[in-house]
């Protein structure tokens, strides 16, 4: 039986597109997402081999099952896509909050569900959470709470959709990674409060998220890749 494709939900930059990339690379049917049809279909070219670039907003949910109609097949659904939202409680934005939950918890919900019948025996979904879960910080209310239900639902989904295994990769702060590489006082903090003395790099995320999705013996996993951080 042929192999089914994989789908990276957030996969026109960052370790979305660096997971797209190594799936082409080992020629893999490779079907990546963003929010802007040019850029998720000049990235897939980029990338080339049999990767397609569709256009997608997980805040929509109601538009994703029209948005996937054409995906075929799927061994491996990859939910990277995420937004960051400073919202502080005494100046509390609504609209963004409500935003971010849908985005995570309804959007990376529905996708599984349009999914599913799709996906093959041997199929695996990784969800991307974070750790403001375990290391909140003021205006981080409503992230810290949505990673918290990243981990819950990996819980229910490897339950209720066995044999497909479902796991959850919550990385620390990627010191190479777009975000996060020109904010040197950061990455500084973070040298001194962990253990491996220095932050984790995308290269060790996207190793850690192709063993959540390839080894057959892992399902129900919250994996924090941190480099110890939050021992400290």
């Amino acid at each position: 039986m042929a192999e089914g494709s994989a789908v990276i939900i957030g996969g026109t930059r960052g370790i979305g597109r660096e997971i797209a990339a190594v799936f082409a690379g080992r020629g893999r049917e490779v079907v990546l997402t963003g929010r802007d049809e040019a850029t998720a279909q000049q990235v897939a070219a980029t990338i080339g081999g049999t990767t397609r670039g569709l256009a997608l907003d997980l805040e929509q949910p109601r538009e994703l099952a029209d948005r996937l109609r054409d995906v075929g097949r799927v061994e491996h659904l990859v939910l990277v896509a995420i937004d960051r939202d400073a919202n502080h409680v005494k100046d509390y934005d609504l609209e963004r909050a409500l935003a971010l939950v849908t985005l995570k918890l309804v959007g990376y919900t529905e996708t599984i569900h349009t999914l599913l019948p799709r996906m093959t025996g041997e199929a695996s979904i990784l969800l991307f959470g974070g750790l403001a879960k375990d290391r909140p910080y003021p205006g981080s209310t409503t992230v810290s709470s949505i990673n918290g239900g990243v981990t819950g639902m990996v819980h229910t989904l490897a339950v209720e959709l066995g044999p497909i295994r479902v796991n959850a990769i919550h990385p620390g702060i990627v010191g190479d990674s777009p975000m996060w590489r020109d904010n040197d006082a950061m990455l500084e903090n973070v040298t001194k409060r962990t253990p491996i003395g220095r932050p984790v790099t995308m290269d060790e995320i996207v190793h850690a998220s192709l063993f959540l999705l390839e080894n057959g013996g892992v399902s129900g996993v919250n994996l924090a890749v941190d480099g110890g951080w939050l021992l400290l």
